[in-house]
Parts: structure tokens; C-alpha cells; sequence
């Protein structure tokens, strides 16, 4: 008991019809409650059947703490490590209620998932919080890209804790349908030029490209931009992405309609990009792990993997009012990318770091 509240640990339940279900589904409900105000809109928002497979990730374990006034969850804080013996890096975060905030709950949250991450062994911490826009003093990234209000609760909170803003992401929507899409996709196709070729698929990864998606999925990890932040390097393999397969095939209500791009004088991939896409008809679309290697820039790669997957969508899954994606402010290849196909500012997040030890 801290106060008015209690603070314990959520085991991640098997289903959500079982032990522990309905703490968890309250805790997401929570979660997304306290983002949607953050980014202000529920567009990027998770439902509990569709969180559930993402939190029983081995590769990717997740400890859910959660604070409770009356019994009731009123804020949450989670911790997310990867394996692997010289993993130094955690992902935390701390959610609370706005009618329950200045209570102490944040501050003991926060300083349990840092002490969890401690005790996990991890040097380092990055938390993602988004930033409300509003009137007010500013914080710019050291990035020399983009800036966020500086009196958001958000960035006093994590200040106030010794975090470092490090970098800015933009969430940008893009409503649907697109006029001209087909245009799109053969002007991108001419512009690449013969020597590249699109794949699309929905859901599971065909076997001849699973080595050539873990790659990517490696490379993921490497080659985005994350500045100070210094993203560790996440390595995926031909089972890890298999596996991955299963259990979103096994679990998630999701669709995931993915386009990769294949270099033919070699027969590897260069790209992908991956549309996570929910049942409801009336819900935004999720686009995430957009990827042109290095050493394939500057082939208008990145157009044709965008375009050529929203038409795969508007074929598979039509219907959906927009799509929902985030980006590195300093990522202006890409947003230049996103703003030719007619992607819009939402909100901002900051990236923030704290070295632990």
C-alpha cells in the first residue's frame, strides 16, 4: 500500500477469457485511454485480443505493473527487454489516468520498472510518450529536427526523472482511398527501373523469403534513424520470423498484408514494408517496419514499396478510413515519401533516454 493505492504485477494471461484477463484488459483500456489523449486521437490505439499476442513475445518479454485505487486499475507501467547476453536496453513506460495523476502513482511506477530494469541487468532506458500540441514554450530535438511543448506533464515528468529528449517522432495520417493510386504504382515502377520486382503476400511469410525478411527485420533495427537514442541492434532469424508467423496466426484478429521488393541480379530482397490491418472495417490501419537497405537507396524504392503495398491493400482488404504511421522527424526521405502520397501531421512523441548505471 503506498498511500491511497497498491501497485502489483500482472501475469500475462493465456487467454483473456482466463486468470488474469480481465486486469489485463483493463490495463490496455488504460493504456489507451491515457495515449489517445497524448496523440489526440484513438487511431493508434490496440485492442486487448489484439495486444495479447504482441505481450507473449519471448522474444520480446513484457512486465505489466499496475497501480489500483478502490481495486480499480487507474494507471499502468510497463517494461519490455529483449534476450540475448549483451542486451543492455529497456523500453519502459508509465501511464496514468488524468483524474489520478499528482497522487505519487506515476513516480512509483516509474521508479519500480527502473528498478526492475536493473535488477534485469540493463543499462540503459528509452521511453516513447507522446506530446500534446498546444500553445507554450517549446523543446527542441537535438536532432536539429522538429520540437515538442515543453510544459506537457509528459516532459516534466520525465525530466523531473533525468531523461534526455534524444529525438521526435511524427505520427502522420493518410486518408482513404487514394485518387490516382494505379498511376502511383506504375510511375514507381518505371522510376525503379527492371532490375527490381514487388512480392506481396497476407500474413504468413512464404518460405523462399523468410531469410530475406529476417534480414530486413535485422536491418530494421540497424539502419532506422534513432539518434541518441542508440537502438540496439535486434536480430532476427529465418525461425524467429516463422515463429512470429505462428503465434499472429494462432492469436491476433489482425491482418498483416505485407509488399517486399526483390533485387533480381541477386535474388535478395531490398525492402518491405508491412500493413497491420484490424477487422473492424471502421478502424485505421497500422503501417510499420517500412525498410530500404542502404545499399539499395536511392531507386525510388521507398515509393514503390508505399504505393504498391496500398494497392495491395485496396485489392485485400478495402474499406478502411486511413492509415496511421510514424517516422523520425530527421527521416525526411521517407516523409517526403509519405507527404507525395498525401500522409498529414497527427501528433508528436518524443524519444527519450536514461542511462541507468
Amino acid at each position: 500500500m503506498m498511500g491511497d493505492f497498491t501497485i502489483d504485477q500482472l501475469t500475462i494471461p493465456a487467454t483473456l477469457n482466463g486468470p488474469g484477463g480481465a486486469d489485463f484488459i483493463r490495463s490496455v483500456e488504460v493504456g489507451n485511454e491515457v495515449e489517445a489523449i497524448g496523440y489526440g486521437t484513438a487511431d493508434v490505439t490496440y485492442e486487448p485480443d489484439e495486444e495479447l499476442p504482441i505481450f507473449s513475445n519471448p522474444h520480446e518479454p513484457k512486465h505489466v505493473l499496475v497501480a489500483r485505487v478502490g481495486g480499480g486499475i487507474v494507471a499502468r507501467a510497463l517494461c519490455e527487454t529483449t534476450l540475448g547476453d549483451d542486451a543492455d536496453t529497456a523500453w519502459l513506460t508509465t501511464e496514468v489516468l488524468p483524474e489520478f495523476r499528482r497522487r505519487g502513482i506515476g513516480t512509483a511506477l516509474a521508479d519500480a520498472v527502473e528498478n526492475m530494469a536493473l535488477a534485469d541487468g540493463k543499462s540503459k532506458a528509452i521511453v516513447y510518450s507522446p506530446v500534446a500540441e498546444g500553445p507554450g514554450p517549446r523543446m527542441d530535438s537535438p536532432t536539429g529536427y522538429g520540437s515538442i511543448r515543453a510544459d506537457d506533464p509528459s516532459v516534466t515528468f520525465l525530466t523531473g526523472r533525468g531523461y534526455r529528449l534524444e529525438q521526435i517522432e511524427r505520427l502522420s495520417r493518410l486518408p482513404l482511398p487514394i485518387a490516382g493510386l494505379d498511376g502511383l504504382v506504375v510511375a514507381a515502377e518505371e522510376r525503379c527501373g527492371p532490375e527490381y520486382r514487388l512480392h506481396y503476400w497476407v500474413g504468413r511469410t512464404p518460405e523462399r523469403w523468410r531469410e530475406g525478411i529476417a534480414h530486413l527485420g535485422t536491418r530494421m533495427s540497424t539502419d532506422a534513424p534513432t539518434a541518441g537514442l542508440e537502438e540496439p541492434e535486434d536480430i532476427w532469424t529465418a525461425e524467429r520470423v516463422k515463429e512470429s508467423d505462428d503465434r499472429a496466426e494462432r492469436m491476433s484478429p489482425r491482418r498483416r498484408i505485407t509488399a517486399a521488393v526483390e533485387h533480381l541480379p541477386t535474388g535478395e530482397l531490398a525492402g518491405f514494408t508491412i500493413l497491420s490491418v484490424p477487422q473492424q472495417q471502421h478502424r485505421a490501419v497500422d503501417q510499420y517496419a517500412t525498410l530500404v537497405l542502404k545499399e539499395h537507396r536511392g531507386h525510388a524504392l521507398g515509393m514503390l514499396l508505399k504505393v504498391g503495398n496500398l494497392a495491395h491493400l485496396e485489392r485485400v482488404k478495402p474499406g478502411h478510413p486511413s492509415i496511421m504511421t510514424f517516422n523520425a522527424e530527421e527521416n525526411r526521405h521517407m516523409l517526403d515519401v509519405n507527404e507525395a502520397v498525401g500522409f498529414v501531421p497527427v501528433a508528436s512523441e518524443g524519444g527519450w533516454r536514461k542511462d541507468l548505471r
